[in-house]
């Protein structure tokens, strides 16, 4: 015995118009939720990575990258029209040497200071980059890392996509 299916009317197998079936007024939206939902994993990883929290135009470098340690480096940031930041607090000018204390005696009784992430915008006075370094090593904080954006090579000066993150001690000699 043989089934028939519901696309099979009867004699021959042909339905009425032609033997086509009828169109399904119904969307099927899993595809649709499938795809939203790997379009949001990949952007909830790539987004952190991607944007920094406080946007500055770092200056350009050949120097060498740096690995950073397995703690998570506090980030001082200053921006173009001289805000200055901690992390992505932003921090008056007058009770900088106070919070640089506290995070200098977060480690203070381990072997190595806290390391420091300074991002300056390329525009500023380099006496003020200097001032806020001077603050950084009153509070005892020797460890800092001056972050830039790296060239691709001596003649092409443009900036890659990725930053680097130099300690400074290396003079290219």
């Amino acid at each position: 015995m043989g089934m028939t299916g519901p696309s099979s009317g009867g004699i021959g197998g042909r339905r009425g118009r032609g033997g086509r079936r009828a169109p399904i007024a119904d969307i099927n939206v899993t595809p649709l939720v499938d795809v939203m939902l790997v379009l949001l994993i990949i952007f909830m990883i790539t987004a952190p990575l991607l944007a920094s929290a406080v946007p500055i135009d770092l200056p350009e470098s050949r120097a060498k990258p740096i690995e950073t340690e397995e703690q998570e480096p506090v980030q001082l940031s200053i921006n173009a029209d001289d805000t200055l930041y901690i992390g992505e607090e932003v921090v008056p000018e007058a009770e900088l040497p106070a919070r640089l204390d506290a995070i200098a005696r977060e480690r203070q009784g381990e072997d190595k200071p806290r390391q420091i992430m300074l991002r300056a915008d390329k525009g500023l006075d380099y006496g003020r980059v200097m001032r806020v370094m001077g603050e950084l090593n009153r509070a005892g904080l020797t460890r800092i890392s001056l972050v830039t954006t790296g060239a691709e090579g001596a003649a092409d000066s443009a900036p890659t996509a990725e930053a680097a993150v130099t300690d400074g001690s290396e003079t290219g000699q």
